[in-house]
């Protein structure tokens, strides 16, 4: 029981959920926008945001399938949406265009705000809780972890501890992006997001597959 929720849930799981948030990626974009906050209101901005993510995508790993029901939408017709969504965010990682769309916005942010004790009100929740924590791609993944009809119960409780877990290293990230600074530069982030970009082409194509199979396309 407890080996097939490992290896059917949590590991796909925690490499679709590690994959699409980036926690990794995400620091030097941190940074960049607390650049401005000292010690303290960087703290704060840290735990806002993740705690903020983290309950936006509970909210829709909760209700994401009610959503999807009152709006008429199959199961099957969302996996291969989402897996089609996921797949152009790996090409977007593949050929950086991600990372630029990120910093973009991150550079929207930051200009507007001088060096300050207290963190942004506006900052934790746009850009660093939605859509760089909590984006498009994280809602779409965790709608369909949750809705794995072969565990039940017990594999939605894993998915959620996953998702935890996956903010809890963003926090952590966050928490001491200051001394990886010098370790998670542009370059390294450019050679990480291609490799995620990889592993996250793989996902959405199987999304896509199971979707398929759902709908009674392909066995």
């Amino acid at each position: 029981m407890i080996w097939p929720l490992w290896s059917e849930v949590a590991i796909p799981a925690f490499a679709t959920l590690f994959v699409i948030i980036d926690p990794i990626g995400l620091v030097p974009l941190f940074i960049a926008l607390t650049s401005k906050m000292n010690a303290r209101a960087r703290r704060i901005t840290a735990w806002r945001a993740t705690i903020f993510g983290f309950s936006v995508l509970l909210v829709f790993a909760v209700a994401g399938h009610a959503v999807l029901g009152f709006l008429g939408i199959s199961l099957a017709a969302f996996r291969i949406a989402g897996g089609l969504l996921l797949f152009l965010m790996a090409l977007e990682m593949l050929f950086e265009k991600r990372s630029e769309r990120r910093k973009k916005n991150v550079d929207e942010v930051s200009s507007q705000h001088e060096v300050a004790d207290e963190p942004a009100d506006d900052q934790w929740v746009f850009p660093l809780g939605t859509p760089l924590i909590a984006g498009p791609g994280a809602i779409a993944s965790i709608i369909l972890l949750m809705n794995n009809d072969d565990h039940g119960l017990a594999g939605q409780a894993v998915v959620v501890g996953v998702l935890f877990a996956v903010i809890s290293i963003t926090l952590t990230l966050f928490l001491i992006a200051s001394k990886l600074g010098p370790f998670v530069g542009p370059t390294a982030s450019r050679a990480m997001s291609r490799i995620l970009g990889m592993i996250l082409s793989a996902l959405a194509v199987q999304f896509v597959l199971t979707g398929l199979a759902s709908a009674g396309f392909g066995g």
